[in-house]
C-alpha cells in the first residue's frame, strides 16, 4: 500500500474513499427516490384524502426508526449498521444474521432497480419490452456500468450520487410547483373527502404502499466507515435526507393522485407523465419517463456501493471468508461489488421469462420485507443497548424506539405472508456460512496455541 501511495502523498484509498456531508445526503435521498415513487399515485388514486394520512404515517413511523439508527449511528460511530449494532448487542450470530439479510435485501433491490430503469426506457424505445430475452440482458448492463464504477473509488460513486440525485429530483419538485400553480391560479381544485370517506383500514392500506419508496434511509448507516466524521454526518445525513425526501414524497405524489381524475391515474402506466402531459405539455411524457430512468439508476448506483461494505463488514467481522475482505488500490471491495452484482445479474437473467411489470412487483415485495427485518433489529438492538449503558439516554428516546418498533412490526405484516416468507427463508439461508465459519475458527485455534 505504501509504494503504490506514493511516499508522503496520500493513497488513492484516502483520495476516493470518504463521503463528506453534501455526498452523504445525497446517498441517502438517492436511495430512497427510485423508480417506485413514479408509480405510486396509481394505486393511491382511488384511496383519495387516506393516501395524504397514508403518507403522514408512513413519513411519521419512518422519522422513528430514523431517529433511533440515527443515535445509533451517534453513540457507536462507523462501521457497518446493520452487522454492527445487532452484534454489540446480541452477539456474532444476530451481527451475521441480520447483515446478511440486509446484504440479500441490497442486491435483490439492485435487480429491481435495473429492471425498474429497463422498463421505462422501453417507453422511449419499445422494443426493449418486446424482443425475447432482450428486457433483462438490457436490466444487466447497468448494474456493471455502476460496479465498475464505484470499483473506482467511493467518491467517484459519490459524484454520481450527488448529480443524478438532482436530476430525479426535478420532476417531483416540477410536480409540486405544477400543483401549487394549479390550486392557486383556479384552474384545479382539491377534490371533497366525502368522495373517498376517511377510514382507518384505507389509511392503513396507504401507509403500506407508501412504505416502499422511503426504504433506503439508513444507507448512510451501512457505509459508515466511508463517511467523514460519522458521528456528527450519519445522523444528520440520516435525518435530513428521510425529512426531505418523505415532505417532497408526500406533496408531488398528493398533486397526481389529488389532481387528475382517479379513472386516468388509476389506468396510467406512467402517472407523473401523464400529469406532465395534462397539465403541462403532451411532449413532456417521454421527458419525464427519461428522468424516472435516471431516478432508477441514482438509486442503483447507491445500493451498489452498500452492497460491498456489507460483504467487506462481515468478513472483517470473520463472518465470511478472508477472502472477501480485500480492498483494490482505490479502497473499494471490488471482490465483494464482483459477487453481489454476479446474483443480482442471476436473479435478472433467471427471471427473464417474467413479464416486466411481474418481476419488479415481486422484487419489490422481497426487498422492502427483508429491509424491515433490519429495522426491527435496530429497534430491538436499541432496547438492549440502552440497557447496558453502550448509547446514552435522553429524554423520549425509549419511547421513540417503542414506536419505531410498532411501526417496523406493523409493516412488515402489511407487506404480505408470501414476501414475509421469502425474507424469512433468504435469511435462515446464511445460517450453515455461520455455522462453518464458526466451526472453523474454533478448530483453527488448537492450532495456533502449541509453540506460542
Amino acid at each position: 500500500m505504501g509504494a503504490e501511495a506514493g511516499g508522503d502523498e496520500p493513497s488513492d484509498a484516502v483520495n476516493h474513499g470518504r463521503l463528506g456531508v453534501g455526498m452523504c445526503i445525497a446517498l441517502v435521498i438517492g436511495n430512497m427516490v427510485g423508480s417506485g415513487v413514479f408509480l405510486l399515485p396509481g394505486p393511491l388514486a382511488p384511496l383519495g384524502w387516506n393516501s395524504v394520512y397514508g403518507w403522514l404515517l408512513t413519513i411519521g413511523g419512518s422519522l422513528c426508526v430514523a431517529y433511533v439508527l440515527a443515535r445509533l449511528a451517534r453513540d457507536m460511530a462507523g462501521g457497518c449498521g446493520p452487522v454492527t449494532y445487532a452484534h454489540a448487542a446480541f452477539g456474532p450470530a444476530a451481527g451475521f444474521t441480520i447483515g446478511w439479510s440486509y446484504w440479500i435485501s441490497v442486491w435483490v433491490a439492485n435487480a429491481t432497480l435495473a429492471v425498474g430503469a429497463v422498463s421505462n426506457l422501453s417507453i422511449l424505445f419499445p422494443r426493449l419490452a418486446s424482443a425475447p430475452g432482450l428486457p433483462a440482458v438490457a436490466a444487466v448492463v447497468p448494474i456493471w456500468v455502476l460496479t465498475l464504477i464505484n470499483c473506482l473509488g467511493v467518491r467517484r460513486a459519490g459524484g454520481v450520487q450527488s448529480i443524478t440525485t438532482i436530476l430525479k429530483l426535478v420532476p417531483l419538485a416540477g410536480a409540486i410547483l405544477v400543483g401549487a400553480w394549479l390550486l392557486l391560479s383556479g384552474r384545479a381544485t382539491l377534490p371533497a373527502a366525502s368522495v373517498q370517506p376517511v377510514t382507518t383500514g384505507a389509511i392503513g392500506m396507504a401507509a403500506t404502499l407508501t412504505l416502499f419508496p422511503l426504504l433506503g434511509f439508513e444507507s448512510a448507516l451501512v457505509a459508515g466507515d466511508r463517511i467523514e466524521n460519522p458521528k456528527r454526518t450519519i445522523p444528520r445525513a440520516t435525518l435530513y435526507g428521510t425529512a426531505i425526501t418523505g415532505l417532497i414524497y408526500l406533496f408531488a405524489c398528493s398533486a397526481v393522485t389529488l389532481l387528475l381524475p382517479e379513472k386516468a391515474v388509476t389506468q396510467s402506466n406512467a402517472p407523473f407523465a401523464l400529469f406532465f402531459g395534462t397539465f403541462v405539455h403532451p411532449a413532456l411524457a417521454p421527458v419525464i419517463a427519461l428522468f424516472v430512468v435516471i431516478a432508477a439508476l441514482g438509486a442503483l448506483n447507491g445500493y451498489v456501493l452498500l452492497q460491498g461494505e456489507l460483504l467487506l463488514s462481515l468478513a472483517r467481522e470473520r463472518m465470511l471468508p478472508a477472502w472477501f475482505d480485500r480492498e483494490n488500490r482505490f479502497g473499494t471491495p471490488q471482490r465483494a461489488h464482483i459477487v453481489s452484482s454476479t446474483l443480482a445479474s442471476a436473479v435478472v437473467l433467471a427471471n427473464y421469462t417474467r413479464g416486466l411489470a411481474d418481476l419488479f412487483e415481486f422484487m419489490v415485495l422481497v426487498t422492502t420485507s427483508v429491509s424491515i427485518i433490519f429495522y426491527l433489529a435496530g429497534m430491538l438492538a436499541s432496547f438492549r443497548l440502552l440497557r447496558v449503558g453502550r448509547i446514552a439516554p435522553s429524554r423520549g428516546f425509549e419511547a421513540i424506539a417503542v414506536v419505531g418498533f410498532v411501526y417496523s412490526a406493523w409493516t412488515f405484516y402489511g407487506a404480505g405472508i408470501e414476501a414475509s416468507v421469502w425474507s424469512l427463508a433468504m435469511t435462515a439461508a446464511g445460517l450453515p456460512i455461520y455455522l462453518f465459519m464458526r466451526l472453523s475458527r474454533s478448530a483453527a485455534v488448537p492450532e495456533l496455541q502449541p509453540g506460542g
